[in-house]
């Protein structure tokens, strides 16, 4: 396999709070790496606390990017930034997380740049002979493609939930922190950042949840979703939903899962009342095991799922709760 000298991931960050995909790019990084220096951007104030998981995972250097344009997110103080720091380290690789950030700019950054973008990669192929080989999906997840790269430098993001992030407790070593004042000024913006409307939501984020309850039309109302919450908690998971239920007034657009929602990966997926479209599928098809509750029987969902129930989702989805709790006491 071949070697990358230097690899640069910019952090996903929320609430103060480094996402998961942002641990496992680390872990992606050192196998490219192969003893070359691994470097990660923050763009973002970050908790204290959260520094000493990266002492674990062995990090060569901390780039903290101080500018008052980017105290909240602004789609060109970014773009500007990363490139500003990507001709600063000349790294060979950029990795980043498939999450709304990473799709959102790591394409313009690369197209500025000039360089290649490997998008939504589920795995990393370290036997091969070749310098790099990922895999990633496509026609919505009905195929996968191998990719080869042999001249850097390249982007590659990666899909959430699909590499393992290798923590080592016996490390405890310091992080060289560097502060990084990227050259912005808000004339040179386009857009101007005047408010941020957060929507507050509580739980479990739904992306990189390791257990999802999911629920379609079939829920038949926003009421209908609170027998899959209280599941949902009692499993440690996320609620999510198909566009239909989005479109019919009874989940949020922000849990939608499919082809024009977030695309999920977890361990466990239980959908609730959902028939199976293949614009869902797209979204969660390689959930490590699927559950699919539905009263009609020749729903096409149950053609993807492991364990199917022909049932009415009302009556299924409270006696696996009953049950969970009862296991769990």
């Amino acid at each position: 396999m071949g070697t990358a000298n230097n690899v640069l991931i910019f952090a996903d960050i929320r609430n103060g709070t480094l996402r998961q995909v942002t641990f496992e790019a680390i872990s992606v990084a050192h196998q490219m790496a192969n003893g070359g220096e691994v470097h990660l951007a923050i763009l973002e104030s970050l908790d204290p606390n959260q520094i000493e998981s990266l002492k674990q995972l062995k990090l060569d250097r901390m780039w903290h990017v101080d500018h008052p344009l980017l105290k909240t997110f602004n789609l060109d103080a970014y773009v500007e930034t990363w490139v500003h720091l990507i001709d600063l380290l000349n790294p060979d690789v950029i990795l980043t997380g498939h999450t709304a950030l990473g799709r959102d700019v790591s394409p313009r950054v690369a197209a500025r740049k000039r360089i290649g973008l490997l998008s939504d990669c589920i795995k990393l192929d370290t036997s091969s002979t070749y310098e790099f080989v990922f895999t990633r999906p496509i026609y919505a997840g009905k195929a996968y493609v191998q990719r080869t790269i042999t001249k850097p430098p390249f982007f590659v993001t990666l899909r959430p939930n699909n590499f393992v992030a290798h923590f080592d407790t016996s490390l405890d070593q310091s992080i060289e922190i560097k502060t990084f004042h990227p050259n912005l000024s808000q004339i040179s913006l386009r857009t101007v950042v005047t408010d941020v409307v957060r929507k507050v939501t509580s739980g479990v984020d739904l992306s990189e949840a390791n257990v999802i309850v999911a629920g379609g039309r079939g829920v038949k109302s926003k009421e209908g979703f609170a027998p899959l919450e209280e599941l949902a908690v009692v499993l440690g998971g996320a609620v999510g939903a198909s566009r239909g239920a989005c479109d019919a007034g009874y989940a949020d657009y922000a849990l939608q899962i499919g082809q024009t929602g977030k695309v999920v990966t977890p361990d466990l997926y239980i959908a609730c009342g959902i028939s199976g479209a293949i614009q869902h599928l797209a979204g969660m098809s390689m959930s490590k095991t699927i559950v699919a509750i539905n009263i009609d029987p020749e729903a096409p969902i149950f053609e993807v799922a492991d364990y199917g129930i022909v049932g009415d989702l009302f009556e299924v989805v409270p006696l696996l709760t009953k049950e969970w709790q009862r296991i769990n006491r």
